[in-house]
């Protein structure tokens, strides 16, 4: 039987530095790719939307909104188009606090978003949002594979911040 060589470890380990693994644009693409996520939700263009995830099942989803988890695009595409249709009126999106980091093919980040909704009768509703983002290069372009979209909720009352603060 022989042994694979494993990788050392310990204090005489070395990582490879994220700058060899990381192309000094990929951090710059995944930031576009938020702001074009931004520019298809003041759109309302789910296509525009969609085309920042990752195809088929590769795409895992924890939305603020139920059902508690999305698994899957097609999935994902139908909570975007049911959200256009509860808010026919106009959407605003903002994106702050944007921080990502590439390792190789693989990335992290996490922002503050918020989104203004019409309602069908006129009303504007604001949430303020965490949204944590993993990301994978496919094909030469970086797509999120997992989201997360959260608000925080105050335990004593039960109820979600919609507002949140820092």
């Amino acid at each position: 039987m022989a042994l694979a060589a494993s990788p050392p470890v310990g204090p005489t380990a070395r990582a490879a530095p994220a700058a060899r693994l990381a192309r000094p644009n990929d951090r710059a693409q995944i930031e576009a790719l938020e702001h074009r996520f931004i520019a298809g939700f003041d759109a309302r263009d789910v296509k525009a939307i969609m085309a920042n995830y990752a195809p088929g099942d590769q795409l895992f989803v924890f939305d603020v909104v139920p059902p508690r988890q999305y698994v899957g695009w097609s999935a994902y595409k139908a909570d975007w188009e049911a959200l256009f249709r509860a808010y026919p009126g106009p959407v605003e999106a903002r994106l702050a606090q944007l921080s990502v980091t590439v390792v190789g093919p693989v990335a992290y980040g996490h922002s503050i978003q918020t989104s203004a909704l019409t309602g069908p009768n006129g009303a504007k509703s604001t949430m303020v949002m965490r949204v944590s983002d993993v990301y994978r290069k496919l094909g030469g372009r970086w797509k999120i594979v997992q989201e997360h979209v959260s608000v925080p909720v105050d335990l004593a009352t039960g109820k979600a911040d919609l507002q949140s603060r820092p």
